[in-house]
């Protein structure tokens, strides 16, 4: 049995508390959270784990193999490293850092010590999205043209950070597993409309090295809450819509076919076949995140999304935030 504590008891922090709690391999020991009134109201989720307030009791505990950060985005790095030097397996929530250079510093520590460093990229572990990168890699879908996603709803209205840092993370990370490469470019544009310097629109544009495009379009300001992602191939279509109760993945035979003659686009043919939905055995991804933490820990087995990735995901997120300060002027990222 692994030995975990989970440091943050927020919303998202509970939700963590909760499936550790549930999985028979792990035994959740402490919870940790500076403030009490959140410890109180996270109580009925962590049964006979320890609450504390000072996150140097659990490091400190030779007990304590892994160590799950689901704090405010500021501390991660502060804590990830705190956690990596007492010699404990890290799984810290998106984004890992703040800055580039402290990303790299996490990822060091972690190769250094020997210690499993995974983010938690949710969405990489559902389902659908392996189903999405398996269609892709297998060459189903034919070349891929573009894609963009929506997260957008009215609300949760943060006060710490924009749109962008709120919700990137969950595109970036997807569009980077499923495609398997690394754009080159990042143009991003948003506005400030309820708080003054914090975009609670924002609209990022990535481009790739042959030609791809992603588009991701990020609001807390929105009259419909869509999770939805859209990918337009040479052969096929598909959409990725989460807030589908059972039809999540839709496949379309559509697609545009060369012309038979060099000649004017009139002759391209435009093909309308079937729609898809295929069956899809559904699990929750956050926990299978949490037992696939316990099985690296176990195993030392390099996580699905590892540390290296989550620095992937800031330095898009640094670059797209420098070109929301410079009003969509484009920002390399060679």
């Amino acid at each position: 049995m692994v030995t975990v504590a989970v440091v943050g008891a927020g919303a998202w922090g509970r939700n963590h508390i909760r499936v550790f709690s549930e999985i028979p391999r792990a035994r959740l020991k402490y919870v940790c959270d500076t403030d009490a009134s959140k410890l109180v109201s996270a109580g009925r989720f962590y049964g006979q784990a320890v609450a504390v307030r000072d996150v140097e009791v659990l490091l400190g505990d030779p007990e304590v193999q892994g160590v799950v950060i689901a704090s405010s985005a500021i501390s991660h790095y502060a804590l990830s490293k705190a956690a990596l030097l007492a010699r404990k397996d890290v799984l810290v929530e998106k984004p890992m850092a703040l800055r580039v250079e402290e990303a790299e510093e996490i990822v060091k520590l972690a190769q250094d010590h020997e210690r499993v460093l995974m983010v938690g990229h949710l969405l990489i572990y559902h389902p659908v999205v392996s189903r999405l990168k398996e269609m892709i890699a297998s060459g189903e879908l034919g070349k891929i043209h573009y894609l963009y996603t929506q997260r957008v709803n009215l609300g949760v209205i943060r006060q710490d950070e924009n749109a962008l840092w709120s919700f990137a993370p969950h595109d970036l990370s997807v569009i980077l597993h499923i495609l398997g490469e690394k754009p080159i470019s990042v143009s991003t544009h948003g506005a400030s409309y309820i708080q003054k310097g914090i975009e609670d629109v924002v609209f990022v544009s990535l481009r790739f090295g042959d030609g791809k495009m992603a588009n991701i379009h990020l609001s807390w300001l929105d009259p419909h809450k869509v999770r939805r992602i859209t990918l337009v191939g040479s052969k096929k279509m598909v959409v990725f819509d989460d807030m589908e109760v059972s039809e999540k993945l839709k496949i379309y035979d559509k697609g545009v076919g060369s012309p038979t003659y060099e000649t004017y686009s009139e002759y391209l043919s435009l093909r309308f076949g079937d729609i898809t939905i295929p069956n899809i055995k559904m699990v929750e991804p956050l926990k299978a995140q949490a037992e696939h933490f316990i099985h690296c820990i176990e195993t030392r087995e390099r996580p699905k999304t590892p540390g290296e990735d989550g620095l992937e995901v800031v330095k898009i997120l640094v670059a797209a935030q420098q070109s929301l300060n410079e009003k969509g002027v484009p920002v390399s990222l060679l």
